[in-house]
């Protein structure tokens, strides 16, 4: 049961490995829960998100206390430690599964996301334009069990070690007043 002073943030960047560990460390955030979100089908698994026939992105649920970690903050960490310039795509991930996605659960979400790409855009930061997708949420579908907590269980996977280590310490470095206790 969802604590009545929470707010829930649903989120793609990639896969959703790296965006669970790193919001996993973040002062506020009550849960995490990676998922799918967005397609076309219903109670996708693995394979179809995979495979591209669902549609659907994969995500992370974010329970937080907004009074703790507020939602821009969420969005300014989402968008350090993952590209929002390529389209369907993070690195060597590929498919419409990786695209960079914020599904927005309010209006005020929807302005505050909306507010921040535009100031993004204005900074140039990048050197392409901002290209994640912002929509009201969809249905979640929570993703298989070995998914949960993929990082904090298997730290020593190649994957891991190349991929989500590194956006684990940029994140420490660039947000080290947010991280709260593991």
């Amino acid at each position: 049961m969802r604590n009545p002073n929470s707010e829930v943030a649903t989120l793609g960047g990639g896969c959703f490995w790296c965006l669970e560990a790193v919001f996993s460390h973040i002062r506020g955030v009550r849960e995490v829960v990676s998922g799918y979100s967005g397609g076309f089908m219903e109670d996708p698994d693995y394979a179809s998100v995979c495979s591209g026939r669902s549609g659907h992105a994969e995500v992370i649920r974010v329970e937080f206390d907004p009074d703790t970690v507020p939602y821009e903050q969420l969005l300014r960490i989402f968008f350090a430690i993952h590209d929002p310039t390529t389209l369907s795509r993070q690195g060597n991930d590929i498919g419409t599964q990786y695209r960079s996605v914020i599904f927005h659960h309010s209006a005020i979400q929807r302005e505050t996301a909306r507010m921040l790409i535009d100031e993004l855009q204005h900074q140039r930061i990048w050197d392409a334009p901002i290209v994640t997708e912002l929509k009201p949420a969809p249905p979640f579908f929570k993703a298989e069990n070995y998914h949960q907590h993929y990082f904090s269980r298997n730290p020593d996977q190649g994957y891991c070690q190349f991929v989500i280590a590194p956006k684990l310490a940029k994140f420490r470095k660039e947000f080290l007043n947010w991280i709260g206790s593991v």
